[in-house]
């Protein structure tokens, strides 16, 4: 199969979804670092499956091991965590949003500098990456890779101050953007998150030592205890001292802002049992299908969610509304990248391949259809025919967030805004009629911050990031709207 051919069918069956682009992990001083990164990762594998890395220190050397695919395939394996010694590492499960799917693109990048060598993570997006990029390549810079990591190992080298911490501060002073970072030295491990506070980060404890991860679902899985919120704006510097205790110094170095989390943490990128600005997801998740059965009731027979995403919600609806809640759809969790060859006819039942209608809850039946968003609506449009297949009588889609009106640059992978449903149609009932369904409805914006915040969105000084819903973007968007607008970033081809 041609690489061409893979993208169709994986664009066929995965391109309606929006994507994250990645989770992060580290701790230090701990003898079992690599192993307890593996964990983290395992646990963070939602927030990106194409690639992870990890990278450790001895006290001699640094050792890194990149792979892509999923962290399961590659660190469960001892052969490959005995090439990763040392006690403090740091991690990175990776969705490309910026830059190609290629190895060198793999974090954590490494760059050995004039203090020592660093390693860097990150999750999220710089809206002024391509416009540093081009700045610092007009003095002479190399890039090897395509992504906005390698921005900031160039602003650090070029940094006049004398320690790594320091320099480290130096450079992100310079980025924009929504991103949580993680980075490592010889005696340190850092933490830092962008001063709106879009993507989150956690500090966790173990035995003792310093952890830092995407989510708190990375500190259940090896038992750690959460101790707070990396506060927006902050970074954190954690240094092994000559004794061996830990020397933790916490910064504010950004102007003081208001934090706008990301919402779609909530709607779908953060695992429900994730607690995320104080909040546990699947609570929040629960409470919009609980607000969108009382915004927009319908009489059925069945709720039925969209798995795994729409499950929450759909357990909200159903005791709001009193209708029961069913199992309709049956998800298969052991779907890859398909090997089948894209021909028509394995379009024509791609969804069938994650996604199998239960007949027995469905046939005779009126069904309301919960999922968590629409994006493209084309996987809509399959499993609504998929359930009127299995015999339902009517099919009414009930969305648990707002229409999705723009585009992200702030780490998910969202499609052109020309491609949304939102924007293809001028009404709900077009909307509907295009995916099938007998009626559609969205839940509010002020519903959705109802269901998150426990109060309406204040319009003056919004309370989270909801730009793909409203418009209203928290940061410039410089490679946007500035000289790089359109730059394309040209690498040689790579099979890695």
């Amino acid at each position: 199969m041609t690489h061409l051919q893979a993208a169709e069918i994986e664009d066929e069956m995965d391109g309606d979804t929006l994507h994250e682009e990645c989770g992060v992990f580290g701790i230090l001083g701990h003898p079992d670092a690599a192993t307890l990164t593996a964990l983290g990762l395992h646990a963070l594998q939602h927030r990106g499956q194409e690639a992870a890395g990890i990278v450790t220190f001895d006290g001699k050397q640094f050792y890194t091991e990149k792979r892509m695919g999923l962290v399961g395939d590659h660190y469960t394996d001892p052969a490959i965590l005995a090439k990763l010694p040392g006690t403090i590492s740091i991690g990175h499960t990776r969705y490309s949003t910026t830059g190609e799917v290629a190895l060198r693109n793999v974090q954590p990048l490494f760059a050995e500098l004039e203090v020592g060598g660093i390693a860097i993570a990150h999750n999220g997006n710089f809206t002024n990456g391509l416009t540093l990029r081009r700045q610092i390549i007009a003095t002479g810079a190399i890039c090897q890779s395509t992504s906005d990591t390698e921005v900031v190992l160039h602003l650090i080298a070029r940094s006049r101050h004398t320690s790594t911490a320091d320099r480290f501060i130096d450079a992100i002073r310079q980025m924009e953007g929504g991103y949580s970072m993680v980075a490592m030295t010889r005696t340190k491990l850092i933490a830092a998150r962008d001063p709106t506070g879009i993507r989150p980060l956690v500090m966790g404890e173990l035995d003792g030592k310093p952890i830092f991860c995407s989510e708190t679902c990375a500190l259940d899985i090896i038992g750690a205890k959460f101790v707070r919120d990396v506060e927006n704006g902050e970074v954190i510097i954690c240094e092994i001292q000559p004794d061996g205790s830990i020397e933790i110094d916490a910064r504010k170095p950004a102007k003081p802002q208001a934090e706008r989390l990301c919402l779609f943490e909530y709607v779908y990128f953060a695992r429900p049992d994730s607690v995320v600005g104080g909040r546990n997801v699947y609570v929040a998740r629960k409470n919009m299908g609980i607000n969108l059965a009382k915004e927009s009731p319908v009489e059925a027979d069945v709720v039925v969610p969209v798995p795994d995403g729409g499950t929450p919600a759909a357990i909200g609806y159903a005791q709001a509304s009193g209708i029961p809640f069913e199992l309709g759809i049956i998800r298969n969790h052991y779907v890859g990248r398909t090997f089948i060859e894209p021909t028509q006819q394995i379009r024509a039942f791609g969804v069938k391949l994650k996604h199998s209608a239960n007949r027995a809850m469905i046939e005779g039946k009126r069904v309301v259809l919960v999922d968590d968003s629409i994006v493209r609506g084309t996987t809509s449009l399959k499993i609504v025919q998929m359930i009127r297949d299995a015999g339902a009588t009517e099919v009414h889609v009930r969305v648990a967030s707002p229409m999705i009106f723009y585009p992200d640059f702030y780490g998910i992978d969202t499609p052109n805004a020309e491609k949304l449903l939102a924007n293809q149609y001028n009404d709900i009932k077009a909307m509907a009629n295009y995916i099938g369904a007998d009626s559609l409805e969205f839940l509010t914006i002020d519903g959705l911050y109802r269901s998150v915040g426990g109060e309406d969105r204040n319009n003056a000084r919004p309370q989270f990031t909801d730009h793909y819903f409203t418009g209203d973007y928290p940061t410039r968007l410089l490679d946007k709207n500035g000289e790089t607008a359109g730059l394309k970033l040209s690498v040689l081809a790579s099979n890695g």
